[in-house]
């Protein structure tokens, strides 16, 4: 979000599901975080399978949490993807680099908090500008 974040939660080893999903990211952090912004609020998350479960679904309308719709074989225009690319760019340069779980887990959280919040500002300013480029372009590829 502009000008904060939540923490980083990074999962324990095993298969994350709806279940998962739901009870350790849409129950701690996005219902709060929901109830905070108000009704406005509208969740961007995209077509992954566990998203999509009647478990999250029945979550979401329960909490009144509003999701933006994704079209299938949409182009994923969520600024969380050049995020994750920065987090994994800042590891590629660690030196060591991590070589156990507990290593990359400690190695994602403190590069989380050393992100500048205003590169993740811009990502999210540039949102209008990415959907009119994507629109423009009839959903092929564009220069973001």
């Amino acid at each position: 979000m502009l000008d904060c974040r939540t923490p980083l939660h990074v999962f324990d080893r095993a298969t994350v599901t709806g279940v998962r999903y739901r009870d350790e990211i849409l129950e701690p952090y996005v219902r709060l975080f929901r109830g905070a912004v108000g009704p406005e609020f509208i969740l961007m998350d995209d077509n992954a399978g566990l998203h999509r479960t009647l478990l999250v679904d029945e979550f979401l309308e329960s909490e009144d949490i509003r999701r933006m719709d994704w079209p299938a074989r949409s182009p994923d225009l969520n600024p969380i993807e050049h995020i994750w690319d920065a987090l994994g760019r800042a590891i590629a340069t660690r030196n060591p680099l991590p070589r156990t779980i507990q290593e990359m887990k400690t190695a994602l959280l403190n590069e989380w908090d050393q992100l500048q919040q205003e590169m993740i500002n811009c990502l999210i300013s540039s949102m209008k500008s990415r959907c009119k480029a994507c629109i423009s372009a009839r959903g092929d590829h564009t220069p973001y």
